[in-house]
């Protein structure tokens, strides 16, 4: 296999990796509550929380904290953990890494290490035994796809499997500053959802302005942007277009593709893991690769790895009919 396809680092990584096993040790009890708590957490204050609030208790306060750190967070998760960190697309300066892997851990989706030992083992193993999230790991009939999707979508972080970080980021764990950060994960999630609070209590000068930042640009921000990058894992790899030929069965999604800050371009990313632009054709909106572009010319990052044309001209797949997906 080769490293680049799986976002794995060159050389001895990938013999270490024949020896060492898929799984760390699993998660703790009170690690696996927490887990429960953020999946399942936002979505019972959503069904409680809305019919009571409604018509009064959001803010054009709130709509902006919660703009801006939606956009923050899926920033540092979309440049920094997926295509810096995981995928290696581009080098960066220490600073923006640093930056990067705050604001990626803003979007209480794991440390940097963990984050990206799980999506280097959903690249090695993609819609095959041992991806930790795939659809179609229970079959290919109706009910088998419907159990699948609920799975890829958010069972897989249920369960107390930890993929293993010495096997699938040795980089990201011997890495100083990310290591840090790591260890700084539970402060940062906190800031992430009690900044907005206290934000909002001292603009108003109110308890309610601090209780609905907290509700809307806190609890409700994190549940958007988690739903939207776990869809990647679920709905890009049943629903839309393959316009390029891979190993798996990743698809490209429009309707994702703003929110998702150009990862729903799911097909165009695994055929081509390494590539910064996961949109690469034309009318694929990708935001994630035109901020790189922006870090490039202002001379943050380097080495970049935009899109090979000589590979992805090798995998094109028969056109569908129907509407082209760039419609976008």
């Amino acid at each position: 296999m080769n490293p680049s396809d799986t976002g794995r680092p060159e050389g001895d990584a990938g013999a270490a990796a024949e020896v060492k096993p898929l799984l760390d040790a699993p998660q703790t009890p009170a690690a696996a509550v927490v887990m429960w708590i953020f999946v399942v957490g936002p979505v019972i204050c959503l069904i409680v929380v809305v019919p009571l609030v409604w018509g009064w208790g959001l803010s054009a306060l709130d709509v902006g904290m919660a703009v801006a750190a939606y956009l923050v967070s899926i920033v540092g998760l979309t440049v920094g953990y997926h295509r810096l960190f995981t995928h290696r697309s581009f080098k960066a300066k220490r600073g923006l890494r640093i930056a990067l892997a705050v604001a990626g851990s803003l979007g209480v989706e794991g440390s940097p290490v963990q984050w990206v030992a799980n999506h280097r083992r959903h690249h090695a193993f993609a819609d095959r035994e041992g991806d930790p999230h795939s659809p179609w790991r229970f079959g290919t009939d109706t009910r088998a796809l419907l159990k699948g999707l609920l799975h890829a979508h958010v069972g897989w972080m249920l369960k107390r499997e930890l993929s293993n970080r010495a096997r699938f980021a040795p980089d990201i764990a011997a890495d100083r500053d990310l290591r840090l950060i790591g260890r700084l994960f539970g402060p940062l999630a906190a800031v992430s959802l009690l900044a907005p609070a206290l934000v909002g209590g001292l603009v108003t000068g109110t308890w309610t302005g601090a209780l609905t930042g907290f509700f809307w640009a806190g609890v409700m921000r994190m549940a958007l942007l988690h739903h939207v990058t776990w869809s990647v894992n679920s709905v890009c790899h049943v629903a839309g277009r393959r316009p390029f030929a891979s190993r798996d069965k990743a698809t490209n999604f429009w309707p994702l593709a703003l929110l998702s800050f150009g990862e729903s371009w799911h097909n165009s990313h695994h055929a081509d893991p390494t590539g910064a632009r996961h949109g690469v054709l034309p009318g694929q909106l990708d935001p994630a690769a035109r901020l790189i572009r922006v870090f490039e010319k202002l001379g943050w990052v380097h080495d970049v790895r935009w899109p090979n044309p000589d590979r992805l001209s090798a995998r094109p797949l028969p056109e569908p009919s129907g509407p082209h997906e760039s419609a976008a």
